[in-house]
């Protein structure tokens, strides 16, 4: 018997030690709760640590930024890209729906007048495709949890947003390529001057109706509203291709949480922009100036249409003995 009131009397020691074992335990799992508040607030004090990363931020063990600027992405920046992109298709279908296309007046003359080299409309291409496909991948990436993810499902979402990212990474570098030399080839045919005024006093003479019908404005190789676009180009191109290898190769740059931020919202301004300007560009190219697309897939041009769109550099090739014909 005296073996089983030790086994029992064990038995229970056993017991109330697990049972005080448990409520100490209770009591020391407040404390950790506590020391990782009290971590917590010095981080976002500022506090600073030891690592052996050799990054110039090495030492701030967590960043704290201004959420608006979150908010200012979603808020703003993302409606602002999809108005870019759907609001300028929707204004110029109506447009052309009032005031139709801007024809020649006296018809194609079966003249090709050489205009670009082959290797210009090669870049132009360059940083052509890339820039259509920035776009599109972009506005998914920016605005697409906004407009697009409540009408998928979630798997065919998650592999577009991977296919979006994939494909905007890639045609980074080309559009890069192709905005770099753009940018210094062309830029001495697309300086200001001061007929480019008029060119904007008339709307470039597209406009059908009104006062404004009929009116040509001088132009030269390039008229006011192509040097509009090719200097916002050149500017906001800078800037994406700036922020956007930042963002691409954070690596590389080592940015902080702020810089990072702020290169994203500098990356989708500029991105609306030039989203904007290329809704415009393609139109004018392709659907708003008869015979306009041709230049950038043959490099010639009609003879009417470079008299009529662009006659002081037609006047100019012609007078210096530059002028070329397609044989």
């Amino acid at each position: 018997m005296n073996k089983w009131f030790k086994h029992i009397g064990l038995a229970i020691a056993l017991l109330f030690s697990a049972v005080c074992l448990a409520n100490g335990g209770d009591g020391q799992a407040i404390q950790p709760q506590a020391a990782d508040a009290q971590i917590w607030a010095q981080l976002k004090d500022g506090a600073t640590g030891y690592t052996a990363s050799q990054s110039e931020f090495h030492a701030q063990p967590i960043n704290t930024y201004d959420l608006r600027v979150l908010e200012l992405r979603s808020d703003w920046l993302a409606p602002a890209l999809m108005a870019a992109l759907f609001g300028m298709i929707i204004i110029f279908v109506l447009f052309i729906k009032v005031n139709g296309i801007s024809k020649l007046h006296h018809g194609f003359s079966g003249k090709m007048v050489y205009r670009w080299s082959k290797f210009d409309v090669s870049i132009h291409w360059l940083g052509a495709i890339p820039c259509l496909l920035l776009i599109l991948t972009g506005l998914v990436l920016l605005a697409g949890r906004f407009f697009f993810q409540p009408w998928l499902g979630e798997g065919f979402w998650a592999g577009l947003v991977y296919g979006a990212k994939q494909v905007h990474d890639v045609m980074a570098i080309p559009f890069m390529i192709g905005w770099a030399l753009m940018t210094v080839l062309w830029a001495k045919n697309q300086l200001p001057k001061m007929y480019d005024v008029k060119w904007f006093m008339v709307v470039g003479g597209y406009i059908n109706f009104g006062p404004f019908k009929g009116k040509h404005p001088d132009a030269g190789f390039a008229n006011a509203g192509e040097k509009m676009w090719f200097w916002a180009f050149a500017l906001f191109g800078l800037i994406i291709s700036a922020s956007g290898m930042l963002l691409l190769f954070p690596n590389l740059f080592e940015p902080s949480r702020t810089l990072s931020l702020i290169a994203l919202v500098l990356h989708s301004v500029s991105a609306i922009v030039i989203c904007a300007f290329s809704i415009v560009h393609i139109f004018m190219a392709t659907v708003m100036s008869e015979g306009g697309m041709e230049c950038m897939v043959s490099g010639y041009c009609d003879e009417n249409w470079a008299t009529q769109h662009h006659n002081l550099w037609y006047d100019e090739i012609k007078a210096n003995g530059t002028l070329q014909y397609k044989e």
